[in-house]
Formats: structure tokens, C-alpha cells, sequence
């Protein structure tokens, strides 16, 4: 408990733990509904393009986490004549390497600018924190409010749009969510790792849990106890964040997958011994 106390006595980690945690729990949420629909690397070219929009406000002076909230790589690879991981890989490395062009061509690689492709904890200001606090409490509030809808389009989408159900709202509604949950997590975990906040905690949870609601629960809480663990690990041992929260990730997919596969064999070894 005094070395918790010391650890969060430092402004900066009180910060990191808030925004931290408030993204953990958005991106295992909606993680849950991408995986499920093979969109697990739409936060991986959402990141890619969100670093771009970054540098380029960078440049501008313009406020980053306002102008970085990129939006169109759902709608592209679902309607446009380029689909699916095409779409994604031809959209992200694009807007990466504009980023980088942009930057050096204007004023250099600066530190701020690669704490966003890296991820820095000391990158959060009290601005910051408070952007990231709105604008994930309407996250959260939006996914709650929509539950019922994002469960019956991830599952069967034509079976939605007989119902009634406006499939392509709720797709775009993901995609919005997603992006905004993205960009707020650069600041932390930088553009090259925030996309394992999205996929880690729902294949994990995956692991053990068989209806969608268990899912999302424990992906919640698994991601949230990943970050915390990361940043003690961070902290103690003074790695980066990112790379620690992935470490711990890891982990807790090993374990998990190794608790699923015992559980199998015993559920294949009783109905063999009912038999």
C-alpha cells in the first residue's frame, strides 16, 4: 500500500491511471463487437490514420485530440470498391507515412509527435484528462443505451436489417465510437499498441466465457486489471507503459487459454466416462 501511495502521489500517474482506465474499458467493449465481426484490425488502421491527422495538427498548431478523430475506414472497406484488410492496410500505411512526410518536411521529428506513435504517460495534460473524461463517459453511455442493437448486428446483421433495425447506422456508430476511443488512447499507449486494447481483452475473455454479455464483462474487467498491472510494472520497473500493458495482455491470454483447454479436455473426459 505505501509503494501504491508513492506511485500515485505523482500528478502525471493519477492522470494516466483515469484516462487509462476510461479507455481500457471503452476499447474492451467495443472490442468485444469487432473481433466478432473480423474488424480486429480496424483499430490497428484507425490508429495509423489517427496518427496522421495528428501530425498534421501537430504542424498547424491545431488542438490534437480535437482535430484526430478519423471515422471513414469502416465505411470505406464495407462500401467502397477497395474492401476489408485491402481497404485497412491501403488507408493506414498511407496515412502513416503522410504523418511522418509531414512532420519532417515542416519541422522535424519532435518528441510530442512520437510520444503518439510510441505512447508517453507523461504526454497527458489536465486538458487532456478532461477531454478524454466527456468524451469517454459518452462512449460508455452511447454503448450501454445500444446495447441490444450492436448485439444483433454483430451477430447476424441480416437478420437486424429485417427486423427493422438501421444495420448501417449502428456499423457507422461502431466506427465513430471505435475512432474516438482510439485517439484517446494514443496519447497512452501510442499508435503502434493501441490497437491491442481492442483485440487482447475480448480473445481473451473468449478463452472462457461463451455468451456474448460474459464476454463483455469480464473483457471490461480483464482490460481494466491489465492497465493497472501494466502501470506498476511500468512504474517499478521504468519500462515504457504500452509495451508493459501488452506484456501483462500476453500473459493473461496465456493463462486464460491454458484454463480453457483444461476445462475442455475435462468436459471431453466426463462425457467419455458418461458414455
Amino acid at each position: 500500500m505505501a509503494y501504491l501511495a508513492n506511485m500515485f502521489s505523482y500528478t502525471f500517474m493519477v492522470r494516466a491511471l483515469i484516462v487509462g482506465l476510461l479507455v481500457s474499458l471503452c476499447a474492451a467493449l467495443l472490442g468485444v463487437s469487432l473481433v466478432l465481426k473480423r474488424y480486429s484490425m480496424i483499430g490497428d488502421g484507425l490508429s495509423h490514420v489517427g496518427f496522421g491527422a495528428l501530425a498534421v495538427a501537430s504542424v498547424l498548431g491545431a488542438s490534437e485530440l480535437g482535430v484526430a478523430i478519423p471515422v471513414l475506414l469502416l465505411r470505406l472497406s464495407s462500401s467502397a470498391a477497395i474492401k476489408g484488410d485491402a481497404a485497412i492496410a491501403l488507408i493506414s500505411t498511407g496515412s502513416l507515412a503522410l504523418g511522418v512526410l509531414v512532420i519532417s518536411v515542416t519541422s522535424g521529428m519532435n518528441t510530442d509527435v512520437m510520444n503518439f506513435l510510441f505512447g508517453s504517460i507523461l504526454a497527458m495534460s489536465q486538458s487532456d484528462v478532461t477531454l478524454s473524461i466527456i468524451l469517454s463517459a459518452c462512449v460508455l453511455t452511447l454503448f450501454v443505451l445500444f446495447y441490444c442493437r450492436m448485439f444483433a448486428v454483430t451477430f447476424d446483421e441480416g437478420f437486424a436489417r429485417a427486423t427493422g433495425a438501421n444495420a448501417g447506422l449502428y456499423n457507422t456508430l461502431l466506427a465513430c465510437l471505435t475512432a474516438v476511443t482510439i485517439v484517446l488512447g494514443m496519447r497512452m499507449m501510442g499508435a503502434l499498441l493501441i490497437s491491442s486494447l481492442i483485440i487482447f481483452p475480448p480473445l481473451t475473455s473468449m478463452r472462457l466465457c461463451k455468451t456474448f454479455r460474459s464476454v463483455v464483462i469480464c473483457s471490461g474487467l480483464l482490460s481494466s486489471f491489465c492497465f493497472v498491472a501494466g502501470m506498476v510494472i511500468s512504474f517499478a520497473l521504468s519500462t515504457p507503459t504500452g509495451p508493459s500493458v501488452v506484456a501483462v495482455n500476453i500473459i493473461c491470454f496465456c493463462v486464460f487459454a491454458a484454463l480453457g483447454r483444461a476445462r475442455a479436455l475435462k468436459m471431453t473426459a466426463r462425457r467419455a466416462n458418461i458414455r
